[in-house]
């Protein structure tokens, strides 16, 4: 799998927006039992099981989504007893853009949102880029939702979000070149289009993989509304333009 680790578009302006993202997931993460690092949460099972509540009462789960209704909390849930709490569904959508399971989760996406972020926030603007990082959010994570309305496994990540911006960038900077990382060792400098178009692709290939516990779908919803918007986006620029030349 590439990680985008530079891209060849110069940004005009300082990308605010994006930055700011970034350092919300990670403080966010901080917080959490998923990082280890905050005291309070314990330590070994302690923290285990307090990381498994946690990511029940703020992660996004498809049965409440859909149908707009907290689920009765599990009991147990393996070796750890689970506290009755209280959320709101559609809350829920929110939070769990903000949460990660682990450090690996949490570098790969503020990675590749710090990477291609600024791109796509210097040519949206700084309030419609964070506008619509929100809106790939909800659309990815409901997407995922109605694919698979019984489930009560939360989902938790920016991801989806994220991959809204990946396919807002690859409609706003086609002609871009991405430098990638793909493992082991070997560095690559290719079209935007290229890469992007082959990280679709993979999600898209991978759907059937029963075994992985990555949501793909939400990475396509996610991609989808991006690169949708985006054409919406660019082709508005034009017609803001042309009024503004119309009353000088």
């Amino acid at each position: 799998m590439a990680l985008p680790l530079y891209d060849s578009q110069p940004a005009r302006r300082a990308p605010v927006v994006t930055y700011l993202l970034v350092a919300v997931n990670v403080v966010i993460f901080l917080l959490t039992p998923m990082a280890n690092f905050a005291a309070s949460y314990g330590e070994g099972r302690t923290r285990e099981c307090n990381a498994v509540e946690f990511t029940l009462e703020h992660g996004a789960i498809p049965k409440e989504l859909t149908t707009g209704r907290q689920q009765p909390a599990p009991e147990r849930v393996g070796p750890c007893a689970v506290e009755p709490y209280h959320k709101v569904p559609w809350v829920s959508a929110f939070t769990s853009m903000f949460l990660h399971g682990d450090w690996l989760h949490l570098t790969g996406n503020v990675v590749m949102l710090f990477v291609l972020g600024a791109g796509v926030e210097d040519r949206l603007g700084r309030l419609r880029y964070l506008l619509s990082y929100l809106l790939f959010g909800l659309v990815a994570v409901y997407g995922f939702a109605f694919a698979s309305p019984g489930s009560t496994v939360p989902l938790i990540g920016a991801s989806g979000a994220i991959a809204g911006v990946l396919g807002a960038y690859l409609i706003l900077n086609p002609r871009g070149r991405i430098v990638s990382y793909v493992p082991p060792v070997i560095f690559s400098r290719l079209p935007a289009w290229v890469v992007l178009g082959l990280w679709f692709v993979l999600q898209w290939l991978s759907l059937g993989d029963e075994d992985s516990n990555v949501a793909y779908v939400a990475h396509i919803y996610g991609f989808v509304t991006g690169v949708l918007f985006a054409l919406l986006a660019r082709r508005a620029g034009p017609a803001r333009r042309a009024v503004a030349l119309a009353g000088e």
